[in-house]
């Protein structure tokens, strides 16, 4: 096992890895649409190369243009000078709007993706301009099999908590947007109650005890990522970040015992094997791959 000194310089290793070059937010169909992305050669995809030819579309789709609690107002809004444009690079009242990347750039009241061209103007899918906060939980175990460990290749096998996206299919790990005000930690322990555990369903009484337990078994969880998101719903003004926290059970009798039930977002939810050839929506096999490097797993 890697030793305290080695394991945070790995740690801090993981953490402080360069932005990823977002591919999957430069897909050729935007999601659940017949939108298509203008191409962005991998040469091309950062703003300081020049790209004469490029003029994207822009879409946001209708759901965001009306202004749910949850979504900005829309560009044409601020371009009328009706509403005062968001407070970008900073805490906008009770809404993130600083970036895990650091300070952005804004040109004419609208803000500009930190990773480069994604062939897509507007938002989306996306209900904020600029950074769209979530959080994430990389819940793991070692894979049991006659009592022992299993092993692949001289390492110990993990699985970890994956929930089945109802939107794309997609496997995932649970997660969700995080809310105004509301603190990560709190998000994580939602999210992971409503996807994998179906918490939506029980009453009041139960849910209490529900997130009392969770709360219980997530207080000791590592964080091991913080940035930028590859989201096929990213686009040249609108984009996902995340923090992402590892809850391991070592002996598989806390995490790993309890009853998984998919719920609200998620169709289905179950124990995976960490296994690179899986496909996993967004950056998250790059956050399972971050965890195997910590745990010195397969």
């Amino acid at each position: 096992m890697l030793s305290a000194c080695n394991r945070l310089q790995v740690r801090h290793l993981l953490l402080t890895m360069p932005l990823v070059s977002h591919v999957k937010a430069r897909g050729k169909l935007y999601p659940g649409t017949s939108i298509s992305r203008q191409p962005v050669p991998d040469d091309k995809v950062a703003w300081s190369v020049p790209f004469p030819e490029y003029c994207p579309p822009s879409y946001t789709t209708p759901v965001v243009l009306q202004m749910p609690a949850w979504a900005d107002p829309d560009y044409s809004t601020f371009a009328n000078w009706n509403v005062t444009p968001p407070k970008y690079n900073q805490l906008d009242g009770s809404v993130e709007r600083r970036s895990h990347t650091g300070e952005y750039m804004v040109i004419e009241n609208i803000p500009r993706n930190p990773c480069g061209r994604t062939g897509l103007l507007g938002r989306g899918l996306l209900g904020k301009w600029g950074p769209n906060h979530a959080a994430d939980s990389v819940v793991t175990r070692w894979k049991w099999i006659d009592g022992k460990v299993a092993k692949k290749d001289g390492k110990p096998v993990m699985q970890f908590v994956a929930i089945q996206r109802r939107d794309c299919g997609e496997w995932a790990l649970p997660g969700g947007m995080v809310d105004p005000g509301e603190q990560i930690a709190a998000t994580v322990k939602r999210e992971f109650c409503e996807e994998a555990m179906n918490s939506l369903s029980l009453t009041k009484d139960e849910r209490h005890k529900l997130q009392e337990l969770i709360s219980t078994i997530f207080q000791h969880g590592e964080m091991i990522y913080k940035g930028y998101v590859d989201d096929p719903r990213n686009t040249d003004n609108a984009w996902m970040e995340t923090v992402a926290f590892n809850f391991h059970d070592e002996t598989n009798d806390s995490i790993g015992c309890l009853p998984l039930r998919a719920g609200d977002d998620a169709k289905n939810v179950a124990w995976l094997d960490v296994d690179k050839e899986q496909a996993l929506y967004a950056n998250h096999s790059m956050l399972l791959q971050n965890v195997a490097h910590l745990k010195q797993a397969h």
